[in-house]
């Protein structure tokens, strides 16, 4: 035991003298609606454990859309961020993988349409004429995966809704179905799964009504060219041996995550396809 706790104490004194020669930068890591919503708590712990692993401030920045976490991220404005696998395929070549979630074991997801509890169509195609709730534009489970089920009918959300819009959130995705504002909706599954433990009242007032295969988990990612940086390698070992940590296990409760892994580009496959088939489509 004393040996272990030699070998983390130098560990993490060698984290601190790196941090020094860097002048104690902060990490920038960045957070889009992906993620679940802004849970005060939650942020703290994350941010603590993330401080504590990486021996530096860290600065945990959130924005309305995906969009502008992914122009922050590309711009060099952000060390990394928890981004959606859409935006990591339309930007494969300049963002690398820093690790992907595990969740119920493996780092998959599914994209769920989701209608009112009471609503008594039975299939995807019943959806015509209706008014539809998405996420956000560059979402995967929030958007591009019903953007191929309308392009596999040769249809455009123009054509096949009555109105569709976006509502920049997946929570708000459930709660603009369950209050009517929407008659169906597009939302990230993992979301809607945990809201359905954390918001019974509100999510048993949805149902699913469509589940997509499994595709790769929104992964954490960094710019190609910091993927070997020493801080963008002990961010990479932070989200790995987050189960290691009481705060790190608190953090991973509170998402219903088992933990984090290495993730490989062809994860994000299933992603690109639909991309490509929406594009050859439009």
């Amino acid at each position: 035991m004393l040996g272990v706790f030699c070998t983390s104490g130098a560990l993490a004194l060698d984290r601190r003298a790196a941090a020094g020669a860097l002048g104690d930068a902060p990490l920038r890591f960045g957070l889009t609606p992906v993620f679940l919503d802004s849970d005060a708590h939650l942020l703290t712990i994350l941010e603590r454990y993330l401080s504590a692993r990486l021996a530096r401030p860290v600065q945990l920045t959130k924005r309305r859309t995906y969009q502008e976490i992914t122009t922050l991220l590309l711009t060099g404005q952000l060390d990394a961020a928890w981004i959606c696998g859409f935006p990591y395929v339309q930007f494969r070549s300049q963002l690398a993988l820093v690790a992907a979630p595990l969740y119920r074991g493996r780092p998959l997801y599914q994209s769920y349409v989701i209608v009112q509890a009471g609503d008594p169509v039975s299939g995807f195609d019943g959806l015509r004429g209706q008014v539809h709730a998405f996420s956000d534009p560059d979402s995967n489970s929030g958007f591009l995966v019903t953007r191929h089920l309308l392009a596999t009918r040769h249809e455009t959300p123009a054509s096949f809704f009555r109105r569709s819009f976006f509502t920049y959130g997946h929570r708000n995705v459930v709660r603009a179905v369950a209050s009517g504002l929407a008659q169906s909706g597009s939302v990230d599954g993992y979301v809607w799964d945990v809201m359905a433990e954390s918001e019974p009242d509100l999510v048993g007032q949805t149902r699913v009504l469509h589940r997509s295969a499994p595709l790769g988990f929104p992964p954490i990612a960094c710019q190609t060219a910091r993927l070997g940086s020493p801080l963008v390698r002990e961010l990479r070992e932070a989200f790995l041996g987050m189960d290691g940590d009481p705060d790190g296990r608190e953090v991973l409760r509170l998402l219903r995550l088992d933990g984090f892994a290495g993730a490989d580009p062809s994860l994000y496959d299933g992603i690109a396809a639909l991309y490509d088939a929406v594009r050859t489509a439009s």
